[in-house]
């Protein structure tokens, strides 16, 4: 079962006021997590997410196309990476998103579905 996890948090906020040896622990678990997955097979792809504040959100508006500074609008948390893992249960990728919540506030999983669903 595949399974997207998101972790949300600010990067900006987290700069600016957590201890740099929290950061560096941080970091550190990130770069583990990443090889514990992919030494298990379970790891399909994962990416970090440059700062919000670099995010653009391309609306679609009666007049048109229109592109503005995203992503959400007075959001102190957003999407700031995430994982894509091919695991036996839920309960596993439950279990890895256990691991994460200690270094982000919200950890959201999603299963992926195989197809769009029947109508």
């Amino acid at each position: 079962m595949k399974y997207m996890i998101m972790m949300f948090g600010s990067a900006e906020g987290m700069m600016e006021t957590a201890d740099p040896e929290w950061i560096r622990e941080m970091i550190g678990f990130m770069i583990q997590i990443d090889k514990d997955l992919t030494d298990s097979g379970e790891m399909v792809f994962n990416a970090g997410l440059a700062d919000p504040g670099t995010a653009k959100l391309v609306k679609q508006t009666d007049t048109g196309i229109i592109t503005t500074d995203g992503p959400f609008a007075e959001a102190k948390e957003s999407l700031i990476g995430y994982w894509v893992v091919d695991v036996a249960s839920e309960e596993r990728a439950v279990e890895i998103c256990s691991s994460i919540v200690k270094y982000a506030p919200v950890v959201e999983l999603r299963r992926i579905q195989d197809a769009p669903p029947e109508v």
